[in-house]
């Protein structure tokens, strides 16, 4: 296959080839290939082999992976984004096809608004199967997977878990060295899952390929889902708030509002509620997924995390760090992107000015160079930033509230913000309150939810 070329262009099928999983090493094999080009084989590997599974749940580990086959395969088909989708070494129902195309199709938003490109009707996974019986119950412990990503939103979730006594393994995906000593200073069992891409695939970007945001949080479910029952465990947590549910409005040059993107549209109810509802038809009736925080605003999270300091010296909810920064920990904050700008801005309500600005190192609202980044949060002249960062609404509260307080309301961003934004909105916009309130839409187990609910009203 040495003389096979990409071409974006000419590329008319994504194949998905197969996948397998060696219970000895612990070792899932994802291949997947464009026409008949070169095999491009994704590797995930979960520690502990080997793995003992009696029948039943190595068949639901199968469906498992084989969902994992199918939705990590959204990081090659987006390079050529070809109309053709084949499945070669096995078939899916009705259900398993409108799934995968809702999260390629709104995953993907991103991508193709910024890429000029129009996947609407495009992606069509095909149907060969009656669709399945309801999955059975595995009789999984009760023993929670929460993944963590280094920054607050997570850390709220363990120490939450931890306090009303549910059992949990603290979990992530690749190698970030921040993410391992934060979850390291949890002092909760951990768990390091690798994930490997195909090479080729950054070979395939040189030569032209589409590149862009993909659904990550989709993607990770579902590795979490197929670690969860190759563990035996019933429940896969993320920390995903409700705020993740609202995108970016799209503006036209006339000032018409043209649609909305949302960049961590995986991270938002209806993924979380159409593949948590997957999993318990498809794959395990007792597996639970959920974010613990959707019933909160970032806000209210932002309160929540401001109730201990354990963390100050180890989270980063900077997303430069990661993409940039790379192996190296001790740099946790950039101070100039989008996640830093809504995390400070964020957080200042709730927490002593000394300690925020200790922690993520300067003041951010004192800093007339940052004044375009929080406009954008603001929704003053500009549209929410592709970021996961909260509704211009919650930025707006939280100015509001600081431009009362002695300690802020002269940093050179809240003034500014009092004197000229104010005074355009209306009078709801300065009310913090209501966005504190939890909601119910979620799906978090009703007899923890009951315990939960007090704590995070306070």
């Amino acid at each position: 296959m040495t003389d096979w070329i990409f071409n974006r262009d000419t590329i008319g099928c994504f194949r998905f080839m197969r996948c397998a999983f060696d219970t000895q090493t612990g070792v899932a094999q994802l291949v997947y290939a464009f026409d008949d080009g070169p095999e491009l084989t994704e590797t995930v590997t979960l520690p502990g082999a080997p793995f003992a599974l009696d029948a039943q749940r190595e068949a639901a580990a199968q469906r498992a992976l084989r969902l994992l086959h199918l939705i990590a395969g959204v990081s090659y088909y987006k390079a050529a984004v070809p109309s053709g989708i084949r499945i070669d070494d096995y078939s899916i129902d009705a259900e398993t096809a409108a799934l995968l195309e809702e999260i390629y199709h709104n995953g993907l938003g991103e991508f193709a608004y910024r890429n000029g490109l129009e996947l609407r009707g495009k992606i069509r996974f095909p149907v060969a199967a009656s669709n399945a019986a309801a999955a059975p119950a595995l009789g999984l412990r009760t023993h929670a997977l929460v993944a963590i990503g280094g920054g607050k939103d997570s850390l709220v979730s363990i120490e939450a878990l931890r306090a009303e006594g549910v059992e949990q393994t603290v979990t992530w995906i690749g190698g970030s060295q921040l993410i391992a000593a934060c979850a390291a200073h949890t002092g909760l069992p951990t768990l390091n899952i690798g994930r490997q891409l195909a090479p080729q695939l950054f070979d395939f970007n040189r030569q032209g390929a589409w590149n862009g945001h993909i659904p990550v949080t989709a993607v990770n479910s579902a590795i979490l889902a197929f670690a969860a029952v190759v563990s035996g465990v019933d429940q896969v947590v993320f920390s995903n708030e409700r705020s993740a549910s609202y995108g970016s409005m799209i503006v036209s040059a006339d000032g018409t509002v043209t649609g909305e993107v949302n960049h961590q549209w995986s991270k938002g109810w209806a993924f979380e509620s159409a593949f948590g509802d997957y999993l318990q038809t498809h794959v395990a009736a007792d597996l639970q997924y959920y974010s613990l925080l959707r019933p909160l605003s970032e806000l209210a999270v932002a309160r929540q995390f401001a109730k201990t300091d354990r963390y100050d010296a180890h989270f980063s909810s900077c997303n430069r760090n990661f993409h940039i920064l790379g192996e190296r920990p001790t740099s946790r904050w950039c101070g100039v992107c989008p996640k830093c700008h809504f995390v400070f801005l964020a957080l200042a309500p709730f927490l002593p000015k000394l300690r925020l600005v200790g922690i993520v190192g300067r003041n951010l609202l004192d800093d007339a160079a940052q004044q375009a980044g929080y406009d954008a949060l603001l929704e003053y002249g500009d549209h929410k930033p592709f970021e996961c960062v909260g509704e211009g609404r919650e930025s707006r509260a939280a100015m509001a509230t600081l431009a009362q307080r002695a300690e802020w309301r002269e940093d050179v961003l809240v003034k500014r913000f009092a004197n000229q934004i104010a005074p355009q909105l209306d009078a709801g916009e300065w009310v913090i309150e209501p966005l504190l309130a939890l909601s119910n839409e979620h799906r978090i187990p009703a007899a923890l939810w009951e315990r939960l609910r007090v704590r995070f009203a306070a």
